[in-house]
């Protein structure tokens, strides 16, 4: 049989990297929870680049709908 080696996770912070398994549960937490922000602030910004684009498409046919109705008046 195969010996599986157990694979260390690490995590960097301020340019050190730290084992996980020497971290407190303290700092394991708060690792977790850095992540989790982390996440939610990458989807808030998925969603914030979603709603840029979409305001700025209808801007653009608002736009289109003055210059419309300027050249019906014309």
């Amino acid at each position: 049989m195969s010996k599986k080696q157990k694979q260390t996770q690490t995590i960097t912070i301020d340019d050190v990297e730290h084992k996980v398994e020497d971290l407190t549960q303290e700092q394991v937490a708060l690792v977790n929870h850095v992540q989790d922000l982390d996440r939610k602030i990458s989807s808030s910004q998925f969603n914030i680049d979603q709603l840029n684009v979409g305001r700025n498409a209808f801007m653009g046919m608002l736009s289109e709908a003055m210059k419309a109705e300027e050249a019906e008046e014309s």
